[in-house]
């Protein structure tokens, strides 16, 4: 009763407010008035359609006049069947005049009379392609605009149009749950070979690769496709198949796809599909054949587009890294470095952001740099991550700037030089500070652009629902008249009617439903990502405390070891901070490192042991990072470590049962009891940062993958000493 309560207040409060603001908004609205008329000879222009932000539509009279309400600062979009789209920004309330270039009239007397249903609702998808990169929520709203248009009418043809437009918009965004459905809906309404291939590409953008071939596969024996959605589509079948595996297959698809485009020189699917081949020959380890694809696709996109060609110089050049030719990288990546400075003038007119994220000049200095080091050429090295670390500074890319500085830092320590090489640390050790604070504005913007989405896909659904609702009504007007003439079927027409209205109540609960279950996923993943980047920096913390402690005991040589030791460890962490579940096998070398680190501090306090049982295969299983280190912590440091002789702390990884093994965490410390009767008062006060942050982590994990962890906590011995941890981890089928 107290939620009914609530949700009344919440609608009350939404209702004042949609009420204020739109006394407010019709306070600032006012007609315009204004003439269409062509530049050259004034001759006033009949039948265009004006329309602005707030979804007003009018049209010109035969003088070309016409009245509109509209607002300052809205967009007036001006369209005719005879001359190009144009848009008029309203800046103050007087009479515009619009003069068009190039206006010939149609025949007949289509221009006096107002446009057809599908060249309005063509115009309107039109406009949200144009505004799909500038403005999510004005393309949104003219998707929105053209669904309405259709009113009563079936007209799936047009329906399925704006859906797949739609699902262009959310796909541009990266929302392809939100893309794919959309796709799908259109499909069901009207089944193009368009929409198919569109819905291919982001299935397999989603990893859903048998759905993928499931989609497109049919579609291979349509006889009269195009000869781009041809070579289109069997990109899309090896891109599936490459996904899955299969790069023979792929190769194959390929190829039928690289025949048809160069039949039709069609240049830009040409240097596509001889990039994946190369791809795919890398992948089976056929060298020679891959580096002969990567130079066709090279010198395809040196005569076809600079950015593309500077895209592909990229590829080649880590190929070279990965068949170890640094040499040829070098070369490669010094090209790519002129052609980007070429690209990047002034006087080219190519943006930075339209070369992509991976292609800069810091990430390609950095990339020359590892070649240098693994050459054993750390002179050559240096210069090149000085160079990549001061242009991330100026680009303000963080991610490069921690990783050349990390990088810089291991080479002024191989050289030697410990004092460059501890102040180069402690620079990337703020540096990851500075990327976890961004991280964490990162996760707040991208959870208030979910929500933003979801409102807008709510409202795209309730318009749906509203036009079959309407729909609806219409035909039951139609059966009120026809129970005029047969009055005898009029209570089977009404039962029928009744049960139509019902299934689309049922219909409209099912699409709530999935929207809350979508919007709880979403959360779900909000707060990992959360807890995640609570976890890190936690742990680096209690590791640099023991850094301090080597340091304040002027133990160079031991802090030296253990600051390579523990770089190594926080890369391992770093790469691994981003994945809700890793590995079975990284988590136990990670937890073998870490448990290392602190045997170094207390090597006289306990020895340790881990061992995995030869039944197990460790590799079937995946593991959430970072979940044994703060137990492995606690028996350290609470238990072990206030024992008078010598401890033992054991990790056993044995199997529970056909789907699930068992991780066991076993020391002979002190016990739980005896370590909280010793804790001072300011720790009783204190709760485990890191074990609140695990419990949480462990508690969504379950609720996303139905009790994937069980952890127990049990006294060792019956007097309390010791402490036995265990975890059963389930695989996942």
């Amino acid at each position: 009763m107290k939620d009914y309560c609530i949700y009344i207040m919440v609608c009350l409060f939404l209702g004042w407010n949609v009420i204020y603001s739109q006394s407010q908004n019709n306070a600032l609205k006012f007609n315009l008035k204004g003439r269409v008329e062509v530049r050259s000879t004034g001759q006033p222009i009949s039948g265009v359609s004006i329309s602005n932000d707030m979804g007003v539509f009018v049209v010109t009279n035969a003088l070309g006049e016409f009245e509109i309400k509209t607002r300052i600062g809205d967009q007036l979009i001006i369209e005719h069947q005879d001359i190009e789209t144009l848009w008029y920004n309203v800046e103050k309330n007087d009479d515009v005049l619009i003069l068009v270039e190039g206006f010939e009239s149609s025949a007949g007397d289509r221009s006096n009379s107002p446009p057809d249903i599908s060249i309005r609702h063509q115009q309107l998808l039109d406009s949200a392609e144009h505004y799909k990169a500038k403005d999510i929520e004005k393309s949104i709203d003219f998707v929105a605009q053209s669904i309405a248009l259709l009113g009563k009418r079936g007209r799936r043809k047009e329906l399925a149009r704006s859906l797949s437009k739609l699902g262009e918009v959310y796909q541009y965004y990266k929302q392809l749950d939100l893309a794919i459905d959309n796709y799908e809906d259109a499909l069901e309404n009207n089944k193009t070979i368009a929409t198919s291939l569109l819905l291919g590409r982001a299935y397999n953008l989603t990893s859903r690769f048998n759905e993928t071939i499931g989609l497109l596969d049919p579609l291979s024996k349509v006889k009269t496709m195009p000869p781009y959605q041809s070579a289109v589509l069997y990109e899309l079948l090896g891109d599936a198949k490459k996904g899955e595996g299969k790069t023979k297959e792929a190769i194959e698809l390929y190829n039928r796809g690289l025949l048809i485009a160069e039949k039709n020189q069609n240049t830009s699917k040409m240097i596509d599909l001889n990039s994946k081949l190369a791809d795919s020959y890398s992948i089976d380890n056929q060298a020679m054949e891959a580096e002969a694809y990567y130079r066709n696709s090279l010198e395809l996109a040196v005569q076809s587009a600079p950015k593309r060609a500077l895209q592909e110089k990229e590829k080649v050049a880590d190929f070279y890294n990965t068949k170890s030719r640094f040499n040829e990288e070098i070369n490669m990546r010094k090209s790519s470095l002129q052609e980007l400075k070429r690209l990047n003038a002034p006087n080219v007119g190519l943006k930075k952001l339209e070369l992509g994220d991976t292609i800069t000049s810091q990430r390609i200095n950095y990339k020359i740099a590892n070649a240098y080091i693994s050459q054993d050429k750390y002179n050559e090295a240096i210069p090149f991550l000085e160079k990549s670390i001061v242009e991330a500074d100026s680009d303000d890319d963080l991610v490069v700037q921690k990783d050349a500085t990390r990088k810089l830092s291991e080479v002024y320590k191989v050289k030697g030089d410990f004092t460059k090489a501890l102040e180069t640390y402690q620079t990337y050790v703020a540096l990851v500070d500075s990327l976890y604070v961004r991280k964490e504005q990162e996760i707040s913007r991208a959870s208030r652009f979910n929500r933003e989405i979801a409102n807008a896909q709510n409202r795209l659904t309730g318009l749906e629902q509203e036009r079959e609702l309407s729909k609806s009504k219409y035909d039951l007007a139609l059966t009120e008249q026809e129970l005029v003439k047969e009055s005898n079927k009029r209570q089977q027409l009404v039962i029928y009617s009744l049960i139509f209205g019902l299934l689309l109540t049922l219909l409209a609960a099912f699409f709530f439903y999935r929207s809350n279950q979508q919007q709880k996923l979403a959360n779900n993943l909000l707060a990992l990502k959360s807890l995640r980047s609570q976890m890190n920096p936690h742990f680096i913390f209690n590791a640099l405390n023991s850094v301090n402690n080597f340091i304040s005991k002027s133990d160079e040589r031991s802090a030296n070891r253990y600051l390579s030791d523990f770089s190594k460890l926080m890369r391992s962490v770093l790469e691994n901070s981003e994945e809700d579940f890793i590995p079975l096998e990284k988590e136990l070398q990670q937890l073998e490192l870490y448990i290392k680190l602190e045997h170094s501090r207390f090597e006289d306090k306990f020895d340790y042991q881990i061992t995995v049982d030869e039944t197990v295969q460790v590799s079937k299983f995946q593991i959430p990072p970072m979940l044994l280190q703060p137990y492995i912590e606690n028996a350290i440091w609470h238990g072990l470590r206030y024992r008078e002789e010598k401890g033992e702390l054991l990790v056993d990884v044995k199997e529970n049962s056909e789907d699930s093994i068992v991780i066991s965490i076993i020391d002979n410390g002190i016990g739980r009891k005896k370590s909280a009767e010793i804790k001072t008062q300011n720790q009783k006060k204190q709760k485990s940062k890191g074990m609140g942050i695990i419990q949480k982590r462990v508690a969504i994990l379950n609720d996303m993958y139905t009790d994937k962890v069980d952890i127990k906590i049990s006294d060792l011995q019956e007097n309390g000493t010791g402490t036995k941890v265990l975890f059963i981890l389930k695989r996942e089928k």
